[in-house]
């Protein structure tokens, strides 16, 4: 019966869901209270106004209906689409806590920032086009080709097909964009619907339990977060915020928020136990120059190898990297670059299958993060069924970025509606781990 449920995702973690905060138990009392106590002071003090001794403009609100967990598109983008879907203006109050303000290590701004619909998920391709058309204003079916050697080299003479038996070609709806802007443009879009900015790092959240049995003598703990606690930064001080619904789009560090919240933290092959695998994972991107390179012409290109390029701007220069293999991952815990990577993984196969690339020269290079799912290496959306307010937007691998307003529309539908409307994204469900039910997604670059 549980194992039914899960796939349904109808499972107990919907039972009571609903926005507006929760006011039971101890600790909410508590900051009832406080707020009584400052009325009082306030009645007495000359001038009858309430001033703090310090300076609280820096912190978090300390109540809101949605706290989401990560700045990044992702959770700027289910924060959009709450505020849009909302049933009356100001209605949901929405607070975005991230930890990086200048972004300046955020996977967001770091990645290549391409958009494309040849996967091999229809889940994938749907949220992709739900995508460009968001972006760009489209509204067409996605259109590919298959091309021969023979065609592929008739479109583009620079390209050795050497080893290629068939191509897929995106006739529209491909390309790139600049990461920077499209975050920039959804914040500051996001702010004028009303939703607050903390510049913070979660510490703790405070939940209740309540213990059951299924129909089948099935036992588990449901958990509701009511607090979350936020640290602001160069500070010591943190905020407890009170809250009826938090969002886990912490992208590469979304993993080590879900054990905050007690997931994976039970006995091995229960649900309770079922850990969130998402890792950070270090990906570099290289930039390099070349004069007789493709051109203009050039579309985004990802090789059999794994190599990919694209180019960038109208200097002959272009953008490329390639994934290493799972025994050969750096280090996550910095972001310098491995330039021997470069030259012993990725330019072999970029020269093989673009002649011209022999006499490229790199000209600069940076790392980022991908919220890697160990799992499947696809996306995590909706609720958790046990932490029955905690829903995810995480775990994409990498296309994350392209497919953000799709899937910040979907874990807007699962809170306000309790199912998903436009795009049925149930493969992705935090479930399938527990189940062992993979959406295992093929093209990954």
């Amino acid at each position: 019966m549980l194992r039914r449920a899960l796939r349904l995702g109808l499972g107990p973690g919907l039972l009571g869901r609903g926005l507006g905060a929760h006011r039971e138990g101890s600790t909410l009392d508590w900051h009832g209270k406080v707020s009584e106590i400052k009325k009082k002071i306030q009645s007495v003090l000359p001038g009858g106004a309430w001033s703090p001794l310090c300076d609280t403009s820096h912190l978090p609100p300390e109540h809101s209906d949605v706290v989401i967990v990560g700045g990044g598109v992702l959770g700027l983008s289910v924060a959009y689409w709450l505020k849009r879907l909302e049933k009356r203006q100001g209605a949901i109050r929405v607070l975005v806590v991230e930890r990086d303000h200048t972004y300046s290590q955020a996977s967001t701004v770091l990645s290549v920032g391409g958009i494309r619909q040849q996967f091999s998920l229809p889940e994938n391709i749907q949220l992709s086009l739900f995508s460009v058309e968001f972006l760009r204003n489209i509204n067409e079916g996605a259109k590919v080709c298959l091309m021969s050697p023979e065609q592929l080299r008739k479109k583009f003479p620079w390209m050795n097909t050497e080893g290629v038996a068939l191509a897929s070609y995106g006739l529209e709806n491909e390309g790139w964009f600049d990461p920077w802007c499209l975050l920039q443009g959804l914040r500051r879009k996001v702010q004028s619907m009303g939703v607050l900015f903390c510049h913070g790092e979660v510490t703790r959240f405070v939940s209740s339990s309540n213990h059951m049995e299924t129909a089948i003598g099935e036992k588990v703990t449901l958990k509701r977060i009511h607090e979350v606690h936020v640290k602001v930064d160069h500070s010591q001080e943190y905020q407890p915020v009170e809250c009826a619904i938090v969002v886990n789009a912490a992208g590469a560090w979304s993993g080590r928020i879900a054990e905050l919240a007690g997931i994976g933290k039970g006995p091995s092959g229960t649900l309770q136990g079922t850990k969130l695998p998402v890792e950070p994972r270090k990906r570099y991107v290289y930039l390099w120059h070349c004069p007789q390179g493709p051109g203009l012409e050039a579309p985004l290109v990802a090789d059999p190898s794994g190599a990919y390029f694209r180019r960038e701007g109208l200097g002959n220069n272009y953008l490329g990297g390639c994934s290493p293999a799972e025994e050969e991952e750096p280090d996550p815990g910095n972001l310098e670059v491995d330039h021997d990577f470069f030259q012993e993984k990725v330019w072999p196969h970029l020269a093989q299958r673009v002649p011209a690339f022999e006499t490229l020269k790199v000209r600069r290079a940076w790392a980022g993060y991908y919220d890697y799912n160990t799992f499947d290496q696809n996306g995590v959306v909706g609720p958790h069924p046990l932490v029955v307010n905690m829903y995810f937007a995480t775990g994409f691998s990498g296309h994350g970025l392209q497919q953000a307003p799709a899937v910040g529309r979907a874990v807007a539908e699962m809170m306000l509606e309790g199912h998903f409307q436009t795009i049925n994204l149930s493969p992705f469900l935090f479930s399938r781990f527990y189940l062992g039910e993979k959406a295992q997604e093929h093209c990954i670059i």
